[in-house]
């Protein structure tokens, strides 16, 4: 195994434990929950960013233009994470009593959550293709996604189905 695979293995499976404490935080009580949960949340978006530069060789001139962008896409990102959140801790909270209408309504939320984050991904992929190399920006958006299938299957283990 190289280094490199090594380093990803570790922040990926850094990234799983992480997640899944962030989703089994908001059992704990008050305030601390929400103070445990930003401090879940920026460590998540640290090694989410640590392992982009691990899997992603920039130029220093590359550098110099994708991190900052990078910082804005994640910025715009985190609303949208966060209001995916936010869903999942009303649903997990609530998801026993159900009423059809409330059912309805958290799965329009949660396709309005995945269409702004569709927007989000198509608007910036513009942006990478300008201050990298089209194979660059691919791979980032490869990188992007296989993250993302790591976090939604440890949450589709987590959350509980709709009872009928």
């Amino acid at each position: 195994m190289t280094t490199t695979t090594k380093n990803t293995t570790m922040l990926t499976a850094r990234i799983l434990l992480l997640v899944t404490m962030l989703f089994a935080a908001p059992t704990f009580a008050g305030n601390a929950a929400d103070a445990n949960l930003d401090i879940l949340r920026t460590t998540i978006r640290a090694n989410k960013k640590a392992l982009v530069a691990v899997n992603l060789t920039l130029s220093d001139v590359e550098a110099s233009q994708f991190w900052p962008l990078y910082d804005r896409y994640e910025a715009e990102l985190k609303g949208v994470n966060d209001r995916l959140v936010k869903l999942i801790e009303d649903y997990t909270a609530h998801y026993r009593e159900l009423s059809d209408a409330q059912a309805g309504k958290l799965a329009a939320d949660y396709l309005a959550v995945e269409e702004d984050r569709a927007k989000v991904r198509r608007t910036y992929f513009t942006d990478f293709t300008k201050v990298l190399p089209g194979k660059k920006a691919a791979r980032f958006y490869q990188i992007e996604n296989k993250m993302d299938a790591v976090i939604r299957y440890d949450l589709a283990a987590h959350i509980p189905v709709v009872e009928e």
